[in-house]
Protein backbone atom coordinates (compact mmCIF):
# COMPACT_ATOMS: atom_id res chain seq x y z
CA UNK A 1 0.00 0.00 0.00
CA UNK A 2 1.71 3.24 -1.39
CA UNK A 3 0.95 6.51 1.14
CA UNK A 4 1.16 9.99 1.12
CA UNK A 5 1.55 12.62 3.99
CA UNK A 6 1.21 16.22 4.21
CA UNK A 7 3.49 17.40 7.13
CA UNK A 8 1.92 20.49 8.54
CA UNK A 9 3.11 23.50 10.96
CA UNK A 10 3.92 26.95 10.67
CA UNK A 11 6.93 26.97 9.33
CA UNK A 12 9.58 26.55 12.54
CA UNK A 13 12.35 24.34 11.88
CA UNK A 14 12.53 22.46 15.09
CA UNK A 15 8.36 21.59 13.80
CA UNK A 16 9.04 21.10 10.45
CA UNK A 17 11.73 18.56 10.99
CA UNK A 18 9.52 16.62 13.70
CA UNK A 19 6.28 16.63 11.54
CA UNK A 20 8.44 16.05 8.05
CA UNK A 21 10.26 12.77 10.49
CA UNK A 22 7.44 10.73 11.31
CA UNK A 23 5.86 10.87 8.22
CA UNK A 24 8.59 9.83 6.19
CA UNK A 25 9.05 7.34 8.98
CA UNK A 26 5.81 5.70 7.37
CA UNK A 27 4.68 7.64 4.19
CA UNK A 28 5.92 6.93 0.58
CA UNK A 29 5.24 10.70 -0.35
CA UNK A 30 5.75 13.12 2.24
CA UNK A 31 4.27 16.76 0.97
CA UNK A 32 5.19 19.47 3.62
CA UNK A 33 2.74 22.16 3.64
CA UNK A 34 3.22 25.49 5.99
CA UNK A 35 0.14 27.28 7.46
CA UNK A 36 0.41 30.98 8.49
CA UNK A 37 -0.56 32.11 11.65
CA UNK A 38 -4.05 33.39 10.51
CA UNK A 39 -3.60 30.12 8.19
CA UNK A 40 -7.12 30.82 6.52
CA UNK A 41 -5.11 34.36 5.03
CA UNK A 42 -2.07 32.49 4.32
CA UNK A 43 -0.14 29.73 4.05
CA UNK A 44 -0.05 26.35 1.28
CA UNK A 45 -3.46 26.00 0.26
CA UNK A 46 -4.86 22.85 1.42
CA UNK A 47 -6.93 21.85 -1.24
CA UNK A 48 -8.11 17.80 -2.25
CA UNK A 49 -6.69 15.47 -3.02
CA UNK A 50 -6.45 14.78 0.86
CA UNK A 51 -3.31 12.40 1.57
CA UNK A 52 -3.43 9.44 3.71
CA UNK A 53 -2.00 10.98 6.56
CA UNK A 54 -1.81 14.41 8.24
CA UNK A 55 0.97 14.87 10.97
CA UNK A 56 0.59 18.28 11.90
CA UNK A 57 2.93 20.01 14.75
CA UNK A 58 3.04 22.94 16.94
CA UNK A 59 -0.93 24.39 18.44
CA UNK A 60 -1.43 26.43 15.31
CA UNK A 61 -2.05 23.55 12.98
CA UNK A 62 -4.21 22.13 14.74
CA UNK A 63 -7.30 23.62 13.38
CA UNK A 64 -5.94 23.08 9.99
CA UNK A 65 -4.80 19.70 10.20
CA UNK A 66 -8.51 18.81 11.44
CA UNK A 67 -10.29 20.76 8.79
CA UNK A 68 -8.77 18.62 6.34
CA UNK A 69 -9.21 15.45 8.41
CA UNK A 70 -12.97 16.80 8.17
CA UNK A 71 -12.84 17.37 4.43
CA UNK A 72 -12.11 13.74 4.11
CA UNK A 73 -14.68 12.61 5.97
CA UNK A 74 -12.19 10.48 8.46
CA UNK A 75 -10.17 9.07 5.56
CA UNK A 76 -7.22 11.44 6.57
CA UNK A 77 -5.29 9.92 9.09
CA UNK A 78 -4.63 12.38 11.84
CA UNK A 79 -1.82 12.62 13.55
CA UNK A 80 -0.49 15.37 16.34
CA UNK A 81 3.49 15.95 17.30
CA UNK A 82 3.14 17.67 20.85
CA UNK A 83 0.50 18.18 23.23
CA UNK A 84 -2.67 20.38 21.29
CA UNK A 85 -3.63 21.87 24.46
CA UNK A 86 -7.14 21.91 22.40
CA UNK A 87 -9.25 20.00 20.65
CA UNK A 88 -7.70 16.68 21.58
CA UNK A 89 -10.19 13.89 21.03
CA UNK A 90 -10.62 14.55 17.77
CA UNK A 91 -7.12 13.63 16.27
CA UNK A 92 -6.44 9.87 15.83
CA UNK A 93 -3.70 9.80 17.73
CA UNK A 94 -0.92 12.59 19.71
CA UNK A 95 2.57 12.38 20.35
CA UNK A 96 3.17 13.64 23.04
CA UNK A 97 6.53 13.93 25.48
CA UNK A 98 7.18 12.28 28.82
CA UNK A 99 7.20 15.79 30.38
CA UNK A 100 3.59 17.27 28.68
CA UNK A 101 1.00 17.93 31.07
CA UNK A 102 -1.77 15.55 28.91
CA UNK A 103 -2.15 12.29 30.07
CA UNK A 104 -1.35 9.37 28.02
CA UNK A 105 -4.10 6.43 27.41
CA UNK A 106 -6.53 7.13 24.62
CA UNK A 107 -5.36 8.51 21.21
CA UNK A 108 -2.40 9.90 23.37
CA UNK A 109 1.08 7.93 23.63
CA UNK A 110 4.25 9.26 25.29
CA UNK A 111 7.78 9.10 24.53
CA UNK A 112 10.81 10.11 26.22
CA UNK A 113 12.54 12.66 23.30
CA UNK A 114 11.27 14.20 20.06
CA UNK A 115 10.77 13.16 16.91
CA UNK A 116 13.15 13.86 13.50
CA UNK A 117 14.06 12.69 10.31
CA UNK A 118 17.66 11.67 10.93
CA UNK A 119 18.10 8.23 9.87
CA UNK A 120 20.75 5.11 9.87
CA UNK A 121 21.43 6.26 6.16
CA UNK A 122 21.53 9.70 6.53
CA UNK A 123 23.82 9.92 9.20
CA UNK A 124 26.00 6.91 7.48
CA UNK A 125 26.08 9.27 4.10
CA UNK A 126 26.89 12.32 6.70
CA UNK A 127 29.77 10.02 8.30
CA UNK A 128 31.53 9.34 4.95
CA UNK A 129 31.24 12.88 4.29
CA UNK A 130 33.00 14.31 7.04
CA UNK A 131 35.82 11.01 7.59
CA UNK A 132 38.48 12.77 5.57
CA UNK A 133 38.07 16.04 7.56
CA UNK A 134 37.50 14.81 11.16
CA UNK A 135 39.41 11.76 11.24
CA UNK A 136 42.95 13.89 11.53
CA UNK A 137 41.49 15.15 14.48
CA UNK A 138 42.38 11.91 16.06
CA UNK A 139 40.71 9.89 18.79
CA UNK A 140 38.72 9.84 21.05
CA UNK A 141 36.49 12.21 19.60
CA UNK A 142 34.14 14.43 21.35
CA UNK A 143 31.26 16.11 19.26
CA UNK A 144 30.04 19.12 21.20
CA UNK A 145 26.81 20.79 19.66
CA UNK A 146 26.18 24.23 21.43
CA UNK A 147 22.69 26.32 20.88
CA UNK A 148 21.91 29.82 22.35
CA UNK A 149 19.37 31.97 23.56
CA UNK A 150 15.70 31.08 24.48
CA UNK A 151 13.24 33.65 25.12
CA UNK A 152 13.13 34.64 28.54
CA UNK A 153 16.69 33.15 29.26
CA UNK A 154 20.10 34.16 27.88
CA UNK A 155 23.13 31.99 27.15
CA UNK A 156 25.03 34.25 29.26
CA UNK A 157 28.94 34.72 29.27
CA UNK A 158 29.28 32.91 32.82
CA UNK A 159 27.67 30.47 30.97
CA UNK A 160 29.97 30.19 28.12
CA UNK A 161 33.18 30.40 30.79
CA UNK A 162 31.60 27.37 32.54
CA UNK A 163 31.38 24.89 29.16
CA UNK A 164 34.71 26.09 27.72
CA UNK A 165 36.24 25.37 31.10
CA UNK A 166 34.24 21.73 31.10
CA UNK A 167 35.82 20.77 27.75
CA UNK A 168 39.28 21.31 28.62
CA UNK A 169 38.75 19.17 31.75
CA UNK A 170 37.55 16.84 29.33
CA UNK A 171 40.00 17.13 26.77
CA UNK A 172 43.18 17.26 29.40
CA UNK A 173 41.98 14.12 31.19
CA UNK A 174 40.49 11.87 27.89
CA UNK A 175 43.57 13.29 25.67
CA UNK A 176 40.85 13.12 22.83
CA UNK A 177 39.66 15.55 20.63
CA UNK A 178 36.82 17.82 20.23
CA UNK A 179 34.83 18.48 17.12
CA UNK A 180 32.18 21.72 17.80
CA UNK A 181 29.36 22.91 16.17
CA UNK A 182 27.17 26.44 17.26
CA UNK A 183 24.07 27.24 16.27
CA UNK A 184 22.77 29.80 14.37
CA UNK A 185 21.70 31.01 17.85
CA UNK A 186 24.95 31.06 19.56
CA UNK A 187 26.19 34.07 20.74
CA UNK A 188 29.07 35.49 19.19
CA UNK A 189 30.91 36.02 22.54
CA UNK A 190 30.55 32.35 22.87
CA UNK A 191 32.49 31.91 19.32
CA UNK A 192 35.10 34.11 20.31
CA UNK A 193 35.97 32.62 23.75
CA UNK A 194 36.07 29.08 22.35
CA UNK A 195 38.17 30.39 19.30
CA UNK A 196 40.41 32.02 21.60
CA UNK A 197 41.37 28.84 24.05
CA UNK A 198 41.77 26.50 21.22
CA UNK A 199 43.58 28.74 19.00
CA UNK A 200 46.19 26.47 16.84
CA UNK A 201 45.30 22.92 18.32
CA UNK A 202 45.39 21.00 15.61
CA UNK A 203 42.78 18.59 17.75
CA UNK A 204 40.00 21.47 18.17
CA UNK A 205 37.57 21.52 14.96
CA UNK A 206 35.40 25.10 15.56
CA UNK A 207 32.67 25.23 12.54
CA UNK A 208 33.00 29.03 11.40
CA UNK A 209 29.36 28.69 11.05
CA UNK A 210 30.11 29.78 7.00
CA UNK A 211 31.42 26.36 5.63
CA UNK A 212 29.22 23.41 5.02
CA UNK A 213 27.55 22.46 8.47
CA UNK A 214 29.27 19.28 10.06
CA UNK A 215 26.28 18.71 12.24
CA UNK A 216 25.29 15.41 10.76
CA UNK A 217 29.19 14.34 9.85
CA UNK A 218 29.80 14.84 14.01
CA UNK A 219 26.95 13.14 15.18
CA UNK A 220 27.59 9.92 12.73
CA UNK A 221 31.35 9.99 13.41
CA UNK A 222 32.16 11.26 17.52
CA UNK A 223 32.68 8.85 20.44
CA UNK A 224 30.69 10.38 22.44
CA UNK A 225 28.39 13.98 22.56
CA UNK A 226 28.17 16.75 24.70
CA UNK A 227 25.23 18.99 23.44
CA UNK A 228 23.52 22.07 25.41
CA UNK A 229 20.13 21.32 27.29
CA UNK A 230 18.77 24.56 25.59
CA UNK A 231 17.40 22.49 22.30
CA UNK A 232 15.25 19.26 22.72
CA UNK A 233 15.71 18.65 19.47
CA UNK A 234 19.83 18.44 19.69
CA UNK A 235 19.31 16.61 22.80
CA UNK A 236 16.67 14.14 20.99
CA UNK A 237 19.07 13.72 17.92
CA UNK A 238 21.99 13.23 19.69
CA UNK A 239 20.51 10.16 21.68
CA UNK A 240 18.94 8.52 18.46
CA UNK A 241 22.80 7.71 18.16
CA UNK A 242 25.01 4.83 19.36
CA UNK A 243 27.13 7.31 21.17
CA UNK A 244 27.11 8.52 24.78
CA UNK A 245 25.40 11.72 25.62
CA UNK A 246 25.94 14.16 28.29
CA UNK A 247 24.16 17.17 28.57
CA UNK A 248 25.34 20.83 29.81
CA UNK A 249 21.92 22.42 31.76
CA UNK A 250 22.08 25.78 31.08
CA UNK A 251 18.74 25.84 33.60
CA UNK A 252 16.10 26.47 31.19
CA UNK A 253 13.05 26.85 33.01
CA UNK A 254 11.12 25.49 29.80
CA UNK A 255 13.47 22.15 29.48
CA UNK A 256 13.65 21.22 33.06
CA UNK A 257 11.01 18.64 33.37
CA UNK A 258 12.74 17.00 29.90
CA UNK A 259 16.32 17.06 31.17
CA UNK A 260 15.61 15.89 34.57
CA UNK A 261 13.45 12.70 32.90
CA UNK A 262 16.17 11.77 30.71
CA UNK A 263 18.55 12.04 33.76
CA UNK A 264 16.14 9.48 35.63
CA UNK A 265 16.11 7.27 32.95
CA UNK A 266 19.98 7.19 32.65
CA UNK A 267 19.87 8.24 28.91
CA UNK A 268 21.94 11.32 29.92
CA UNK A 269 24.62 12.76 32.40
CA UNK A 270 24.89 16.27 33.49
CA UNK A 271 28.36 17.34 31.47
CA UNK A 272 30.99 18.77 34.06
CA UNK A 273 33.75 17.90 31.84
CA UNK A 274 34.53 13.98 33.54
CA UNK A 275 37.00 12.85 31.41
CA UNK A 276 35.25 9.04 31.31
CA UNK A 277 32.12 8.56 29.27
CA UNK A 278 28.95 7.69 30.72
CA UNK A 279 27.54 4.93 30.85
CA UNK A 280 23.94 5.37 29.62
CA UNK A 281 20.90 3.07 28.44
CA UNK A 282 20.63 4.83 24.55
CA UNK A 283 20.12 4.86 22.24
CA UNK A 284 16.44 6.05 22.04
CA UNK A 285 14.59 7.14 19.11
CA UNK A 286 11.31 8.20 19.61
CA UNK A 287 10.37 8.54 15.42
CA UNK A 288 10.88 4.86 15.43
CA UNK A 289 8.45 4.28 18.36
CA UNK A 290 6.04 6.63 17.04
CA UNK A 291 5.88 5.73 13.43
CA UNK A 292 5.36 2.01 14.84
CA UNK A 293 2.00 3.10 16.42
CA UNK A 294 0.81 4.99 13.76
CA UNK A 295 1.27 1.81 11.49
CA UNK A 296 -0.44 -0.21 13.84
CA UNK A 297 -3.88 2.51 13.36
CA UNK A 298 -3.61 2.30 9.97
CA UNK A 299 -3.38 -1.34 9.59
CA UNK A 300 -6.20 -1.67 12.11
CA UNK A 301 -7.97 0.57 10.21
CA UNK A 302 -7.45 -0.77 6.88
CA UNK A 303 -6.39 -3.97 7.51
CA UNK A 304 -2.94 -3.41 5.32
CA UNK A 305 0.44 -2.22 7.32
CA UNK A 306 2.41 1.15 6.22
Amino acid sequence: MTLTAWALTTGEMGMRTQARGLAAAVAQTVVEKTVARGWLGGGDRLEPPCPDLIVSCGRRSVSPALAVRKAASGRTLAVHVQDPRLRAREFDLIIAMAHDAITAGGNVIKVATALHDLTAANLATAGEAWMSRLAPLGRPLTGVMIGGDLRGRAFAQEDGAALLAGLQRLKAGSGGALAITPSRRTPQSMIDLLAQAFDADRRVFLWDRESENPYRGILALADRLVVTSDSISMVSEALSTPHPVEVFDLGFARHVGFIQDLVDRRLIRRFEGDPTPPVTTGPVNATDEAAAAVRALIQTRTGVSG
